[in-house]
């Protein structure tokens, strides 16, 4: 009388957390030496599918730990505890120029986690799975609060983190896409920050908005009654770091306790408007490139870096630790081109100790909070017009970038803001 073989036992954990923690995901009670596919799969709220997988034998005890255990094919290969969640690509058939970004921190996205017999490459929808468990992501933590804001002639939201304070605070500005980005905010919140996602850009107009928008903001959070007012973080991405550098170098009102930048550049015309900056860009749009699948490639239009004075900020006027970020092959902006300028200034200006730089071989111009699906390129719209832009960047030392540098952006932000001697590598 043959015994029956138990189903198998997929355990997710935990079921629910933040976008930045890792999931232990494993696989129990299969036959030894047993061919296995786990798959991921996420319906966004654009209606879109995205789908990862990887291809696992299981050990003598009928084991799958993907904390543990290499991958051999499918999404991604080796050991990858989140190759399931960074893996994450449009699903076939999808509409071309997908980005995943979350529109509602208020909600979870949800994913399904399966695991299938043997090694499936494709058709998953049809397959029964053996097993299968939902795993809920977040950017919103318990007890964070979100609030509108639209008072002092500044539109954004701000993030509060759960208790009295006061707490240290971010004014975190994104890129050159426009509109309200909010997910890094709500994150930075979870870990101890009041943070103000800041919308300054829109999609179809001319940025018309000056230093005084900004220093409205950054006062707005030093007098919140739930801030501490001397320690008060300026984070940009792309364009946000080119509008960061310029407002630590020059502006008497926003004298921030520490600066984060990702993934940008000091060029631009000293003393002009936002949209002086856009003006230029435009001026050098000779300079665009394509890729073989005629996808934009902008990172010439700020090449040569200048050598005049007035065409890059001095970030060596900046009193302030600086930590910056870059993507060594980011086709978007000259981030490395830039960096290395921006590192002789600091060290002609005397202020090497407070320039601290993270160079990725590999990764592209999106560094984002960790274990989001890498996007190499995807539509982007700006000003009215839309185009298919390429971001750069190989999946896994890309996802591997953004999981490095969030942990040492943290251990920053709690050395200067919160005062701990935590180095992380720095």
């Amino acid at each position: 009388m043959s015994r029956r073989q138990p189903s198998p036992l997929l355990s997710v954990q935990p079921c629910r957390g933040l976008w930045d923690e890792k999931l232990c995901i494993t696989v129990q009670k299969l036959p030894p030496g047993q061919e296995v596919t786990l798959h991921s799969l996420l319906h966004s709220e654009d209606g879109d599918f995205w789908e990862a997988f990887g291809h696992y034998v299981s050990d003598a005890t009928g084991a799958v730990r993907v904390a543990e255990d290499a991958s051999v094919g499918g999404s991604y290969t080796g050991v990858e505890p989140m190759g399931l969640l960074w893996g994450l690509s449009p699903a076939a058939g999808s509409r071309p120029g997908l980005r995943l970004r979350k529109k509602d921190v208020c909600s979870p996205s949800t994913i399904h986690i399966s695991v299938y017999e043997g090694h499936v490459v494709q058709g998953f929808k049809e397959r029964k799975a053996l097993a299968l468990v939902d795993a809920e992501r977040w950017y919103l933590a318990p007890g964070v609060q979100r609030i509108e804001v639209n008072e002092h002639g500044i539109t954004g939201t701000l993030f509060l983190p759960a208790g009295f304070g006061p707490f240290p605070a971010i004014l975190d500005l994104w890129g050159g896409g426009g509109g309200l980005v909010e997910y890094r905010s709500a994150l930075l919140a979870a870990h101890g920050y009041a943070a103000l996602a800041l919308q300054y850009l829109s999609q179809k107009e001319m940025p018309s908005v000056g230093n005084e928008y900004f220093e409205a903001a950054f006062t707005f959070l030093q007098n919140h009654p739930r801030v501490c007012g001397n320690k008060v973080a300026l984070f940009g991405l792309s364009f946000g770091t080119s509008v960061s550098l310029g407002l630590a170098a020059y502006s008497t009102v926003i004298q921030p306790r520490c600066l984060v930048c990702v993934s940008g550049s000091h060029v631009q015309p000293v003393g002009g408007s936002l949209a002086d900056i856009f003006i230029q860009f435009g001026k050098n749009a000779h300079k665009t490139r394509y890729d073989d699948q005629q996808r934009v490639i902008w990172r010439d239009l700020l090449l040569p870096i200048p050598t005049d004075p007035s065409q890059k900020v001095d970030v060596g006027r900046i009193r302030c630790p600086v930590l910056l970020i870059v993507g060594e092959d980011d086709q978007n902006w000259p981030a490395s081109e830039s960096a290395e300028d921006m590192e002789r200034m600091m060290e002609e200006a005397g202020k090497s100790h407070l320039f601290t730089k993270l160079s990725y071989p590999g990764a592209g111009h999106l560094i984002e909070p960790p274990y989001g699906p890498h996007v190499r390129a995807s539509n982007f719209i700006t000003l009215g017009t839309k185009a298919m832009l390429l971001w750069g960047g190989q999946a896994q030392p890309h996802s591997h970038a953004q999981e490095d540098s969030w942990q040492k952006t943290l251990a920053f932000l709690e050395r200067h803001l919160y005062g701990v001697g935590v180095t992380a590598g720095l």
